[in-house]
């Protein structure tokens, strides 16, 4: 019964109804239309603010730090064993539609991380909390749909996802190192644990150490195994747009198929649209003090995530001598395409980055989750341990769970997530606009962006105290 439920939803969202694909391509193009191409006009400024992005008074979340909880979350599975399901069933082209929603879905990560930071509140422990059911209930002024939407955040961010990341992890050192699942499982399991009882600001700290290292070694070790193989570079490149608009011999089937898993996994990297990212972002200390400054540096991070990280992995398998069969490959395909290219080292590199990807996804999928407790009024001692509770035991499950039962529970997941927030922040469009129009007039004017509620006409009520 509960397959069927799952299988019917999941063909409604992401099969033969294709509903998300729809709705991604059009919030991405709306907010890149209503934004005029932010993500392309402003692509330098977005680098530049990275400059001083680590700046936050001592009890705070630097904006850097937000950016690499962002990362957290994106760097992980979707990446390595992400794009390998989205070759094995879209073949090559799947890589071009990856790159497709990463470009629009800049312009929707920008948007949901403003109104992250737009209508954020500090708990009782002094932490910034906010994401899309802040904004929903602040902004919008519907408690009903922000609950809805925090529901869907726990089946994802709170469970599903949790176990899907522990079972790539155990899978990968199950092949690289013949260790059983469960007992890898138990100890990934613990070492999460003793991170993120940490709260918020360990989690971040903990984010701003690792990020940045193992996504230059991966960046690396790819540009490496490029050069190495560079003569075969344009004929990847030539097999990328052909297959990705159905011109091989597999035709328009090809074509469809290239979509689907190319956006499907695309959203599943960076995540833009799905309500995530703006949970780290609101955590960030209002330094520099504008909304807009958050938006850029998160928007950033879909660009790193997915026309980078993804690349680098699409680069690595479709350039390594392997047989795609067309069924359902996970990180598993990402190994013996690094195993031709590195030898019996390949495997032991992807079990050990992916490792390091996943668990830090672990990590900062606990926070986005915990921050939505204080809707329930749970943030106390009690809630938290509850919540903690079966959160580890999720990971426990997922550990030794099937690979397509942890990916179509993560899928619905992560649709009905998106489906909730797209609304919201299409609705929410004209403070999207207010805001970004009033931090580059500023610019404008050679003044230092500074956010003042008063100033700007945002819907709803922003909470007293943070920006004014």
């Amino acid at each position: 019964m509960f397959e069927t439920v799952v299988k019917s939803v999941n063909g409604l969202l992401w099969g033969e109804g294709q509903v998300l694909i729809y709705i991604l391509l059009f919030t991405g193009i709306w907010f890149s239309v209503r934004l005029k191409a932010i993500q392309l006009v402003k692509f330098k400024h977005m680098f530049s603010l990275l400059k001083g992005s680590s700046k936050c008074n001592k009890n705070d979340i630097s904006s850097f730090q937000a950016l690499c909880t962002g990362l957290c979350a994106r760097v992980g599975t979707g990446n390595l064993a992400g794009v390998a399901v989205a070759i094995s069933l879209g073949g090559s082209g799947a890589i071009f539609w990856m790159w497709v929603i990463a470009i629009l879905g800049m312009a929707t990560g920008f948007a949901e991380s403003i109104l992250g930071q737009v209508y954020k509140i500090r708990d009782s422990n002094g932490e910034f909390r906010g994401g899309p059911a802040y904004y929903i209930q602040q902004g919008l002024g519907s408690r009903a749909f922000a609950i809805v939407f925090a529901a869907c955040l726990f089946l994802g961010y709170g469970f599903t996802f949790s176990a899907m990341q522990t079972n790539t992890i155990t899978d990968a050192l199950n092949y690289a190192f013949e260790i059983p699942t469960f007992y890898s499982g138990v100890v990934i399991t613990l070492l999460a644990g003793s991170i993120i009882l940490g709260g918020f600001k360990a989690i971040a700290r903990f984010a701003e150490r690792v990020v940045p290292v193992m996504g230059i070694v991966f960046v690396l070790v790819a540009v490496v195994i490029t050069l190495i193989n560079f003569t075969q570079v344009p004929a990847m490149l030539k097999d990328i747009l052909l297959s990705a608009f159905g011109l091989q011999e597999a035709g328009a089937g090809a074509m469809g198929a290239a979509i689907k898993n190319g956006i499907q996994r695309g959203l599943y990297s960076n995540e833009a649209g799905a309500g995530s990212v703006p949970h780290a972002s609101a955590s960030a200390s209002p330094m520099p003090n504008h909304p807009a400054t958050q938006g850029y540096i998160q928007m950033l991070g879909v660009f790193f995530d997915t026309i980078v990280l993804c690349s680098c992995t699409a680069v690595i398998i479709l350039l390594a001598d392997v047989d795609i069969s067309g069924e359902m490959e996970g990180i598993r395909l990402t190994q013996s395409a690094m195993t031709s290219h590195l030898a019996q080292g390949g495997v032991y590199f992807v079990a050990a980055a992916i490792t390091l990807f996943a668990f830090t996804s672990v990590v900062a999928n606990y926070a986005y989750a915990e921050s939505n407790l204080h809707l329930f009024k749970l943030d106390n001692k009690v809630g938290r341990g509850i919540y903690t509770l079966l959160y580890l035991s999720m990971m426990l499950w997922g550990a030794s769970a099937t690979l397509k039962q942890v990916w179509d529970l993560a899928d619905i997941a992560l649709g009905l997530m998106t489906v909730v927030n797209v609304i919201a922040i299409i609705l929410l469009t004209p403070t999207i606009l207010s805001v970004t129009n009033d931090y580059h007039a500023q610019r404008d004017k050679g003044i230092e962006p500074e956010f003042k509620v008063k100033n700007v006409k945002v819907q709803g009520k922003c909470e007293d105290g943070i920006w004014d």
